[in-house]
């Protein structure tokens, strides 16, 4: 039978090697060579992965939101420049190029510095430990939350606050938020919450709900606003990408009528919709042709 000595000597060498082997990996990263990482919670722990084949998407490919193109490439080369620069809220109807667009900033300005880190929103409350990791880096960092919201009784919308605001550490002149959501400001709204707003002097004042609901999304400089698009519009995406995926273009009329037959069964005319008919199209008569 072992020592008391021995065995604790065994003890604290076991834990060295499993400290070794699910250290996080933060200060691995080599931002010269990833763009972009995943913040990663693994086996108690939590640290950067590089993400080793980035979406490159392009900003060209991306049709029927230029408005909401131009205002965050702008916002985002500011921050580029080292000028002053807000972080953004892209909200509105699912699958209209909200987390597209995002990505297709980093596949554009990745050769100026740009770098991106996507957290997912349970993991919020670990956005000061990320910060701390860049805040002397080069490089801009944009923090890219997808699909965001809170319900009513989640803490960690308190978290994401901080850092649009700054807490007494002040924020970083280096990182920002880009945040996707369905919800304009990001919880839940209910109807009795607007029953308690009241009219003061000609001023509506909502009630203390609807208040700490718009004070999160009033933290975001820059509001996106994103809408179903119409049948025009989404047949030009599905021709935009046939082209982009090589597919034949002959028959106009029946790949408009298909399309539309596609976007009945899904429910939906979004941009997402109209990547997925082109795929299957493209799949479809190009496995045709080789049988």
């Amino acid at each position: 039978m072992q020592e008391p000595d021995q065995l604790f000597a065994r003890i604290e060498r076991l834990i060295e090697r499993l400290d070794a082997r699910y250290a996080p990996q933060s200060a691995r990263i080599d931002w010269e060579k990833s763009i972009a990482c995943l913040w990663r919670h693994q086996h108690g722990r939590s640290h950067l992965e590089a993400v080793r084949h980035p979406h490159r998407i392009r900003l060209a490919d991306l049709h029927n939101i230029d408005e909401q193109k131009q205002d965050i490439d702008r916002n985002t080369r500011q921050f580029l420049a080292g000028l002053p620069a807000n972080n953004v809220l892209l909200w509105g109807s699912r699958g209209t190029g909200k987390s597209s667009l995002v990505k297709a900033l980093l596949t554009t300005y990745a050769e100026r510095g740009l770098r991106m880190i996507e957290v997912e929103p349970r993991h919020l409350t670990d956005l000061h430990d990320i910060v701390d990791l860049v805040h002397d880096r080069p490089e801009r960092f944009i923090l890219f939350c997808d699909d965001l919201s809170f319900e009513a009784d989640d803490p960690s919308y308190k978290a994401l606050k901080a850092v649009l605001d700054g807490s007494l550490a002040g924020t970083a002149d280096n990182v920002l938020v880009y945040a996707t959501s369905n919800r304009r400001h990001l919880l839940p709204e209910y109807m009795d919450e607007n029953e308690r707003a009241r009219l003061l002097g000609g001023e509506i004042h909502h009630g203390e709900a609807v208040e700490e609901k718009i004070s999160l999304s009033e933290r975001f400089g820059l509001w996106l606003s994103f809408y179903p698009f119409s049948q025009d519009h989404y047949l030009d995406i599905c021709f935009s990408w046939l082209k982009e995926l090589g597919a034949s273009l002959d028959h106009p009329e029946d790949i408009r009528r298909e399309a539309l037959r596609y976007a009945l069964a899904r429910g939906s005319r979004s941009g997402r919709v109209a990547w997925q008919f082109a795929r299957d199209r493209t799949g479809r008569t190009g496995l045709s042709a080789e049988d």
